[in-house]
């Protein structure tokens, strides 16, 4: 078994559940005692969240690097970024190490073509909705990538940042978001991507009438099948 590297934090609500998943499915694959070889390295979202509001992707990045290669001196095998939003300098994190970086958008694109879906709303922080860094990735698999309107991209945001990053579970955000996504199937949506690694606290699969891609779980059990050498 390789040794699964988690760089988490970004918040660690989000990191707890990559733990919980990723040694459950261990325990699953492999049975009895098993669980799974890792390295968490977990920031200071207060950090990075204020590097990210001042539009310092740079010092991001230099924390980041920092931390990836911490884990790849204590033995990481491979590199999680367990975030969504992160993942706009990922090229520059996985440069930084030589160790295989398993990048969040492209085990999620793999995932929404396995089920035949190819045009995808996208939830996430306001940063992974509106830029490039993110959708363009997903476009480079073949998939038509929708977001909200302004309005409601706000209130998306707003939710992450304010509630599920903090632990709050409201009833009423969850009852904005089922809005929001029904109105984009209404618009031909045929499934969607919970593009924060927090929106699968607040949602599951009744909260829509198509499919949801929980990024957290697509990516912790693609850490899963790379450290045991399996795929699926």
């Amino acid at each position: 078994m390789k040794i699964i590297g988690l760089l988490g934090g970004m918040s660690w609500e989000s990191t707890a559940h990559y733990y919980r998943i990723i040694n459950e499915e261990v325990r699953k694959r492999l049975g009895g005692l098993h669980s799974a070889k890792v390295v968490l390295y977990s920031v200071d979202f207060a950090h990075i969240a204020e590097l990210q509001s001042n539009g310092d992707w740079k010092g991001a990045t230099q924390v980041l690097c920092d931390a990836a290669k911490g884990m790849d001196a204590a033995g990481a095998e491979c590199l999680v970024i367990c975030t969504n939003t992160m993942h706009k300098v990922a090229d520059e994190v996985s440069s930084a190490v030589p160790i295989p970086l398993i990048h969040i958008a492209d085990v999620t694109a793999e995932c929404i073509k396995a089920k035949g879906v190819r045009r995808v709303l996208l939830l996430a922080t306001r940063f992974t909705m509106e830029q490039d860094f993110y959708r363009q990735r997903l476009a480079r698999h073949g998939l038509e990538v929708v977001i909200p309107g302004s309005s409601d991209r706000e209130i998306v945001h707003r939710v992450i940042y304010e509630e599920l990053c903090r632990g709050a579970i409201l009833d009423e955000s969850r009852q904005h978001y089922r809005r929001i996504i029904e109105e984009m199937v209404r618009d031909g949506v045929e499934g969607v991507i919970l593009g924060c690694t927090e929106i699968g606290i607040l949602l599951s699969a009744k909260d829509s009438s198509v499919p949801l891609f929980d990024t957290t779980r697509i990516h912790a059990e693609a850490a899963v099948a790379f450290a045991l050498g399996k795929a699926g």
